[in-house]
């Protein structure tokens, strides 16, 4: 049997989400070759990946030749124009979350990724955290019934105000967009649509220059689903709450798999996604057990992408599931300016209606 020839893959921006995620992530996935990065730094660069080509210019990249995939990783007001290029080219493209700036921009990317027949997808890694992997495991088994309450947090503990592009005043800054895509893609992945949205933003720190603060809530016939995210909550908090009919779940640790790559563990390394805080269960006579929690491995994202575009199987689903959270994020946004309860904007094919 031939084997099939790798998909070259071309990497644009090598900050901390190019180096710490990407770049090992697709090296670690078989059948993907890194061959070119854009980066305006390639000292750092070859320090990491001396075999790797450096350029740069971002769109050298997106529209280069020697290339098949382009992954943008670079900041978020870049991601449209760069994906339009790319796409252009006839790349297939992955872009790290957010998506876009707005939902008119996922839209038109949406429509010439179909169009071209190419594979478009935003960076969802978080779907393969162990976190969220046991919750919807747990979920999935009906261990607590019907699921009537869902907390999610992104919390951590950064008093001051950083110098860095995602916590400034341009467009696409804050965390309601840096961590609300996660949020929201894991919620869609688990519940689906919601009817309306309702949201609360605000900056918290001295000195915020965007969004520090979020609280997100999604209306569901029969559920509530509590999206929270901020930069002052010293020593953590669960990072899910599930109460069901039938009890609750708690899960109190995160995902682990940034910090390992942050130590320089590889991809598929022994220990890799291994988590060892597991799942608290509660019933209702006050009985409290224990579920080892599920392992989690980001590679599966890359492994996907590999996959969907080696045999050339590519429905548009993921470009579909990227609008649909640009809808939801873009709502909270608009709930957030306006104090009202906001219903997400999309088409009826857009909703699989």
């Amino acid at each position: 049997m031939t084997r099939a020839p790798a998909i070259r893959v071309g990497l644009i921006g090598y900050g901390y989400a190019g180096r710490t995620f990407h770049a090992p992530l697709i090296r670690a996935v078989p059948g993907l070759d890194l061959r070119l990065i854009g980066s305006s730094d390639p000292t750092r660069v070859a320090a990491d990946r001396p075999d790797v080509a450096v350029i740069a210019d971002p769109y050298a990249v997106a529209t280069a030749e020697a290339v098949d995939l382009v992954v943008i990783a670079a900041p978020n007001d870049t991601h449209a124009p760069l994906a339009r290029a790319a796409l252009a080219a006839g790349k297939h493209v992955v872009v790290d979350k957010p998506f876009t700036l707005t939902l008119a921009e996922a839209r038109a990317l949406r429509a010439e990724a179909g169009s071209r027949g190419r594979l478009l997808a935003v960076f969802h890694n978080r779907r393969w955290d162990s976190d969220v992997l046991t919750v919807r495991a747990a979920i999935t088994d009906g261990v607590i019934g019907p699921v009537r309450h869902f907390e999610s947090h992104f919390d951590r503990f950064r008093p001051e105000v950083r110098d860095r592009w995602r916590e400034g005043a341009g467009p696409g800054s804050g965390i309601w967009y840096d961590l609300g895509p996660h949020l929201l893609d894991q919620a869609l992945l688990l519940f689906g649509l919601p009817e309306r949205v309702t949201a609360h933003l605000a900056r918290l720190r001295a000195g915020a220059r965007s969004d520090d603060w979020a609280h997100v809530v999604l209306d569901y016939p029969d559920l509530r689903v509590v999206l929270h995210a901020s930069m002052l909550v010293a020593g953590g908090s669960p990072r899910f709450l599930v109460h069901g009919e039938a009890g609750s779940l708690i899960k109190r640790g995160a995902d682990r798999q940034e910090q390992q790559l942050l130590t320089g563990l590889a991809p598929g390394a022994p220990g890799w996604g291994t988590d060892p805080d597991g799942l608290e269960i509660h019933d209702g006579s006050g009985r409290v057990t224990h579920q080892p929690a599920v392992a989690g491995d980001q590679r599966r994202f890359y492994q996907g992408v590999a996959e969907t575009i080696a045999r050339g199987a590519i429905d548009g689903t993921a470009a579909l599931e990227a609008v649909r959270v640009m809808a939801c994020l873009e709502a909270a946004l608009t709930s957030a300016r306006t104090g009202a309860s906001v219903e997400p904007s999309l088409a009826p094919d857009e909703r699989g209606n």
